[in-house]
């Protein structure tokens, strides 16, 4: 009997915590506060860069720097193609080696690479080190997202990953801005070569400070490095002034809920998901924001009425980032992601429609505005519906594929303005979106809106 007694399961009320949930019951402390600071930084110079390749296309169309048209859209398009291929091989390093190790190794990438293109004069040279810049370009966000997403709690997971982006997305204006105030030459040095070299101190910057953090604990334990598991997670609890809350076992009902190890398996289904929604999204989110100028001059406004019109809306990104972020953790992750597709269609029609100047830059700002919340929706969706030991590689492998598709949309855009006009080009960006809201609404799971990640 005693036999019996002794090998008798433990009751569920007494299974100790795991190294996730004792993570999650941690209140948000100054070490989690220094995570958030650094991804920014990084996120920051990420989004500089590309925003910056735009302003480049500008420049090098001009005496000295002048390119060929094919030399330039190949320029344009390396940091693309750069992107597709180092998402998924930085992502598959995130889940063997750790996210920061990765993330660090990222951008590396991009101090190396954009520091050569500032000291570089041949376009061929330019294109090369441009490419290897995006090799870590393209990593970094879904990276970024799978370390804030295994750190944050979970009732800050939305909150904290809209302020990084929302604040992030600063550098866009913010190095193009510097690319002007130096230009056409600082400490006879080109204003182009400040810009870019900015970037790449920001990069090394970043990859500097994420030495002094502990990598994620949540991973640590997927991996099976307990003990460094363990002592990531006493940094997190000293870095707060108070001594942390033991926290509350498990609940019983969570543990014992069926079907939860069918819900822990990434499968080739949810994969397939977000590749088709990270397949659909650029055409809204990069497709927009790159030929808004485009739109307005084809509606017959002047060329700098054009620029000023692309460049305020700009900060859409930055303001509907910051707007959304307290309440995005209230929504379901699903529904933000519909409301978003729907508003922008909608939007888009409106915007192909409208003829006077003020008009069109309020409705520009909305739309960017609302792809940038469902760009950013997207990411922490993604991270929460796959497992901790896949969540690197598998969201950067369909995050790797939008970068692919980021190289034709401004090409398909160009043609199809020549071709049937502003209206075909928001009926084929609405076309994607309606196709986005299918699969999520058919076939994507629920998000973990405020709830622990698995």
């Amino acid at each position: 009997m005693l036999n019996k007694v002794d090998d008798a399961p433990l009751p569920l009320s007494s299974v100790p915590p795991s190294i996730g949930e004792r993570l999650d019951a941690l209140p948000f402390c100054r070490l989690r506060l220094a995570v958030f600071a650094v991804v920014t930084l990084a996120l920051f110079a990420d989004i500089a860069e590309v925003a910056l390749g735009n302003a480049l296309g500008a420049v090098f169309q001009a005496p000295p720097r002048t390119m060929t048209p094919t030399e330039l859209s190949v320029f344009l398009a390396a940091i693309f193609a750069g992107g597709a291929i180092g998402a998924p091989v930085f992502g598959l390093l995130g889940d063997r080696l750790g996210r920061r190790r990765a993330l660090q190794a990222a951008l590396a990438a991009v101090a190396i690479g954009s520091l050569a293109v500032a000291m570089s004069d041949s376009p061929e040279n330019m294109i090369g080190f441009r490419f290897l810049s995006g090799l870590g370009i393209g990593a970094c966000p879904p990276l970024i997202t799978a370390y804030l997403a295994d750190i944050m709690p979970p009732r800050l997971r939305g909150t904290m990953s809209c302020l990084c982006a929302g604040l992030a997305f600063l550098g866009a204006p913010g190095l193009i801005l510097l690319l002007r105030a130096a230009s056409p030459a600082f400490l006879d040095i080109e204003g182009w070569r400040w810009a870019v070299g900015t970037g790449a101190v920001l990069a090394a910057l970043a990859a500097a400070l994420l030495s002094l953090l502990p990598e994620s604990p949540r991973w640590l334990a997927a991996a099976g490095r307990l003990e460094e598991a363990e002592a990531a997670l006493r940094r997190f609890g000293r870095s707060e002034s108070r001594p942390a809350p033991t926290p509350p076992p498990p609940p019983p009902v969570a543990l014992a809920s069926p079907g939860a190890a069918d819900d822990r398996r990434i499968t080739g289904r949810t994969l397939a998901l977000l590749c088709g929604l990270y397949l659909l999204a650029p055409w809204a989110t990069i497709g927009f924001p790159l030929m808004s100028g485009a739109v307005m001059v084809s509606k017959q406004f002047s060329i700098a009425d054009s620029v000023v019109a692309a460049g305020l809306i700009m900060f859409g990104p930055v303001i509907g980032n910051l707007a959304v972020a307290p309440f995005i953790d209230r929504i379901g992750r699903k529904a933000s992601l519909i409301i978003c597709a729907c508003g922008m269609a909608l939007l888009g029609f409106a915007f192909s429609e409208a003829t006077q100047f003020a008009a069109l830059v309020g409705l520009g700002i909305a739309f960017a505005l609302l792809s940038a919340v469902y760009a950013t929706v997207l990411a922490v969706y993604a991270a929460e519906i796959v497992p901790t030991e896949l969540r690197a590689s598998r969201t950067s492998i369909a995050w790797g594929l939008g970068r692919l598709v980021s190289i034709i949309v401004p090409l398909a855009c160009f043609a199809i303005i020549r071709g049937a006009g502003v209206w075909g080009m928001f009926a084929l960006i609405a076309a994607a979106l309606g196709l986005s809201v299918i699969l999520l609404a058919v076939a994507g799971p629920r998000g973990r809106s405020r709830e622990a990640l698995f």
